[in-house]
């Protein structure tokens, strides 16, 4: 018997993507329940994972959630990724040894165009800098000792400046954390809200994957903190919230942190990928999971395939992550025509305004091309968008769009093969991204299931 029907309560599977939450309700007798809504749609509701539970439970907008009907909420979510990409997370001090002020700026001095002649560094994630006159060695002999009283004047003006979130790196701090431990103490008692010690976030050797780390999950956790303190707020006391990891496993939501929600939407993927293979009697399998916003591929032959030194969106990050590659060729990737070629993506209309057959004024995507060719039918695709949430796919405006791109281009193509070009490009992106994964590698896809 599902553990709903024993607990007389609903379960929720939530998957919050960049253009569309899908939700799995389980009621009391066992019975699922899907729900299909935008991300955003700021003149409807607030959080598109509440209003979806809202809606499965029959509920009125304003209505109250009742904790008592609601038992376990798994939750996947790309809010820190939304964040990271478009580089919306918190104000963040950097409090690092005096004399390592540019480590995390220089880095490994890695040059992934080895002929480019002018070298374009990766954008920071901090704001301001201080650096704090203390060094322990490698083998923990005390080199400087702590200096708190000259540092935390640099500390307060921060705070006072706005700053909220601090991210503290010291060298040799992994195993030597002591004063990374006074520090993280002055700052608490100066009143910062979000300290990230790089001891406790990423306790390896090396002081540039742990500091980079340390920076994003200062960085990121402000803005999940306020996001799921937010549901847990809608969903009350009662209810178990957990949110997917990058890694593939399950967190209690006060204990979800940035670092670890970079690949938080798309992991759950690969886990769901390889477990219904599974039931199908297959242990070698190919993920594609095209999104909104971007398709994610993976590969699995017998066990998962993870990373522990990753870059996401420009910035490196040391943290246990599923192995994911991902292209920017989603069904909200912009369709472009300019100086005689076709161009997809890599921007994306997201969920707001979304593609043009959204009916919110967007521009022509790859969900519009696959709308003109009949490959997505609005007779069969969940009819939640307009005003009322309750309108088809706009094929009307589709077809107007494509028609007029037809005619500035001129050539005598028809509007149809125009859309036909578009998504031959977005199929051969994807096709691209999976040979990287597979055959490229030296795996035969022949022998692999694609799910």
């Amino acid at each position: 018997m599902p553990a709903a029907a024993k607990t007389k309560k609903w379960d929720f599977w939530i998957d919050r993507g960049g253009t569309f939450t899908d939700i799995i309700g389980r009621d009391p007798q066992g019975h699922l329940h899907p729900r299909k809504l935008l991300s955003e749609n700021p003149e409807a509701y607030a959080d598109a994972a509440i209003q979806g539970i809202r809606d499965l439970l029959g509920l009125k907008a304003g209505a109250a959630i009742s904790a008592a009907a609601i038992g376990d909420v798994k939750m996947g979510t790309t809010v820190a990724t939304n964040a990271l990409l478009e580089r919306k997370g918190d104000r963040v001090l950097l409090l690092i040894t005096k004399g390592f002020r540019d480590a995390l700026r220089i880095a490994y001095q890695a040059r992934p165009d080895i002929f480019a002649k002018e070298i374009i560094l990766p954008e920071q994630l901090y704001e301001r800098v201080v650096e704090i006159d203390e060094r322990v060695r490698a083998d923990g002999c005390v080199e400087r000792l702590l200096d708190i009283a000259a540092c935390r004047p640099a500390i307060e003006q921060a705070r006072a400046d706005g700053i909220d979130a601090v991210a503290i790196v010291f060298m040799h701090a992994w195993k030597y954390p002591d004063h990374e431990k006074a520090v993280a103490k002055v700052c608490r008692k100066i009143g910062f809200s979000q300290i990230s010690v790089s001891h406790e976030v990423s306790p390896l050797i090396k002081l540039v994957g742990r500091g980079d780390t340390t920076v994003v999950d200062a960085y990121l956790s402000p803005i999940l903190s306020r996001y799921v303190q937010r549901v847990a707020r809608e969903l009350g006391p009662g209810p178990r919230l957990m949110f997917m990891m990058s890694s593939g496993g399950l967190t209690a939501a006060d204990m979800f942190q940035g670092k670890d929600a970079l690949l938080s939407g798309p992991a759950g993927g690969v886990v769901g990928m390889v477990e219904t293979a599974k039931l199908a009697g297959f242990e070698k399998v190919i993920g594609f999971d095209m999104g909104g916003t971007s398709t994610d591929v993976a590969h699995y032959d017998g066990e998962y395939e993870r990373a522990f030194d990753t870059e996401v969106a420009g910035v490196r990050i040391r943290a246990p992550m599923m192995r994911i590659h991902t292209v920017a060729a989603g069904g909200g990737s912009i369709l472009h025509y300019e100086a005689g070629r076709f161009r997809v993506g890599p921007d994306s209309a997201g969920a707001n305004p979304g593609p043009a057959a959204y009916r919110r004024g967007g521009p022509l995507a790859v969900t519009d091309a696959n709308v003109m060719l009949g490959k997505l039918q609005p007779d069969f695709f969940p009819a939640i968008f307009g005003a009322g949430q309750d309108q088809p796919l706009d094929i009307g405006t589709v077809r107007e769009k494509f028609a007029a791109l037809a005619a500035e281009i001129g050539d005598g193509r028809t509007p149809e093969a125009v859309a036909e070009g578009f998504v031959t490009i977005a199929v051969e992106n994807m096709a691209n991204a999976i040979k990287k994964i597979s055959v490229q590698r030296g795996y035969d896809v022949t022998e692999y299931l694609l799910n």
